[in-house]
């Protein structure tokens, strides 16, 4: 697969293409996630010592640190494939490993259509904000799609412009010529040289990005990932988790609240409402597909709390004997950005209709 690693008893699942993560509780006992399901297989490790020796050996080949001064670590594999380990003490049943493969099945936005994770009308409308320059949050719960929605959105930056992702582990793959991928990195052993996400993303304006992409934003990376937005950094796009856009941006604020700057959390909404122009909320339905749920606005503030314009929303629609689940325009007001976006012949007045 890469690096030569020799991956044991979980290298048929790695290479079935119909599973799509592979979850290691113990030595013994091993869950895949096969068609939206979690289900047991009957494939397991020796002993301890079979699991342990493959943690070290991933780990090792990439450089990264794994031991009792930090039980647990990311990387992401050349093929996407995103592996996570913690040891114990603090996994007290024994060493758990999950490995999130990255799908060959979806390789363009064309995909995810077909897979029902959005319709072409929204699509497009995404695509048109991708071109036009529209600072995006992607927001969802874990191993929702929110990073394969970015990766296939990273077919449509313009190919002359400079991209820098910032990622705790580096995982995104973006097909353009100009492209810097910055990954954080721990201490050592005598607790020097660690590069956080904020340290990253304080040097990647330096680096004169016409596009900043920030693979998962959690903490006091925030305010600078604000700032750059503010900045003249637009087309700006970075992932949340988030039960709700509302929720999304709340967290967002919180993030920027911990660092006690001095700022009240109506001039942290107004900073959060006056850079982000949209929120794409992605859920996992109980069917276990994912799905596009809302494309929401984020309009300014009215009544000191941050106005939301929704754009598109799952509605339930009657077709003969079925009732499914189609993305439908719900806006009350268009975007504001929408006419910059009409003048550059990017969007027009029936992307909304129907």
């Amino acid at each position: 697969m890469s690096k030569q690693i020799a991956f044991g008893p979980v290298k048929p699942l790695l290479d079935d293409p119909d599973i799509s993560e592979i979850m290691i509780n113990s030595y013994d006992k091993i869950f895949v996630e096969k068609s939206g399901k979690k289900i047991p297989v009957e494939v397991c490790f020796k002993n301890v010592d079979e699991l342990s020796k493959l943690i070290n050996d991933i780990f090792t080949a990439y450089n990264k640190r794994i031991d009792q001064e930090y039980p647990y670590a990311d990387l992401c594999i050349e093929d996407g494939t995103r592996i996570n380990a913690i040891i114990p003490p603090l996994s007290r049943f024994g060493a758990a490993v999950t490995f999130r493969k990255f799908s060959n099945k979806i390789k363009c936005l064309d995909d995810l259509i077909n897979m029902g994770m959005l319709n072409r009308k929204a699509a497009d409308f995404l695509v048109a904000c991708v071109k036009g320059r529209v600072n995006m949050i992607l927001s969802g719960g874990t191993g929702v799609g929110k990073t394969t929605l970015l990766q296939m959105l990273s077919h449509y930056f313009d190919p002359d412009e400079r991209v820098v992702t910032i990622e705790d582990a580096a995982e995104l793959k973006i097909d353009k010529e100009d492209v810097v991928s910055l990954e954080t990195r721990l201490p050592d052993r005598e607790g020097k040289g660690e590069v956080t996400l904020r340290d990253l993303t304080k040097n990647s304006l330096r680096m004169s990005p016409d596009r900043l992409i920030f693979g998962e934003i959690r903490g006091a990376e925030a305010v600078d990932m604000l700032q750059a937005m503010s900045m003249g950094n637009t087309g700006a796009i970075g992932i949340i988790h988030g039960n709700s856009p509302n929720e999304a941006m709340n967290r967002l604020e919180s993030m920027v609240l911990m660092l006690g700057l001095n700022l009240s959390s109506l001039e942290i909404r107004k900073m959060i409402s006056n850079t982000i122009n949209l929120v794409v909320h992605v859920e996992r339905m109980r069917d276990g597909k994912r799905r596009v749920t809302c494309i929401t606005e984020l309009r300014g503030l009215k009544n000191e709390e941050i106005f939301y314009n929704d754009l598109f929303t799952l509605q339930e629609e009657r077709v003969g004997e079925q009732t499914i689940e189609q993305l439908k325009s719900a806006f009350q007001y268009y975007p504001v950005f929408f006419t910059r976006l009409e003048e550059e012949g990017l969007v027009s007045g029936k992307t909304f209709s129907g």
